[in-house]
Parts: structure tokens; C-alpha cells; sequence
């Protein structure tokens, strides 16, 4: 199981990473082989907003439909389109190429509310 250092967590196994101006957004490694095998993955518009928990998308897999929920209140600036081909990107590199979306965040100061990678390894027992 790996973990990115330079990510922030999610109790619900959401990992977000400043890139620049704007923060990209994936499911971790943990939530990938929870769900197995991934089919298809619903994402929101380019510049649709969404509050901290709202549902940006699904992820399907061989076993379930998990809904996305955004980890904090922003707007959505990119869209992985390549996971429309390629779900399994997700499985293969959750924290590279199989990032979801990228998003401006509405308030800076809420990356301090998320779980650093020693609290989300704490929380996920590893």
C-alpha cells in the first residue's frame, strides 16, 4: 500500500495534492484495492462547484459504484478524460495518472482541516 507524503487525506479514502495553483484529486490506494478491478468513472464539468462532501462523481468497479465526494468547497478547473478510456489507471497509479479532477479551492485554509499521511496510515491500520 503507498502513500503520498506530499498529500492530504480524506476519512472516506480521498487524497488531494497541491499542483501549483490548483490541487489535484484521486481516490488512494487503499480505496483501489478496496474496490478492485475499476470499470468507469462518472466525472463532474469544468467549472462546476461543489461544497466540502458534495458528490462530484462515481467510481464503478467489478464489485461496486462508489460515489466521489469533493474533500473541501472549490471549483472544478480539470478533468482526468483519459480515465474515460483507461479507468484502470486508477488501479495501476492512484496518485499519478489516475488523478480524477483538479480544482481551485474556495478556502485555502480547509487543506489544514484534512488528514496528513500519518493520520490517514493510522486510520487505515497499516
Amino acid at each position: 500500500m503507498t502513500i503520498d507524503s506530499k498529500a492530504r487525506y480524506t476519512k472516506s479514502h480521498e487524497w488531494v495534492r497541491p499542483e501549483g495553483a490548483v490541487f489535484a484529486y484521486g481516490i488512494t490506494d487503499h480505496a483501489q484495492e478496496e474496490l478492485s478491478d475499476i470499470v468507469f468513472v462518472d466525472l463532474p464539468e469544468v467549472g462546476d462547484s461543489f461544497e466540502a462532501g458534495g458528490a462530484i462523481g462515481v467510481v464503478e468497479s467489478v464489485k461496486a459504484a462508489s460515489d466521489l465526494y469533493m474533500p473541501v468547497a472549490g471549483e472544478i478547473s480539470e478533468t482526468n478524460t483519459a480515465l474515460a478510456d483507461h479507468p484502470e489507471t486508477i488501479n495501476t497509479d492512484p496518485y499519478g495518472a489516475g488523478w480524477i479532477v483538479k480544482f481551485k479551492m474556495a478556502d485555502p485554509s480547509a487543506w489544514d482541516e484534512l488528514l496528513t499521511a500519518e493520520d490517514y496510515t493510522k486510520l487505515i491500520g497499516e
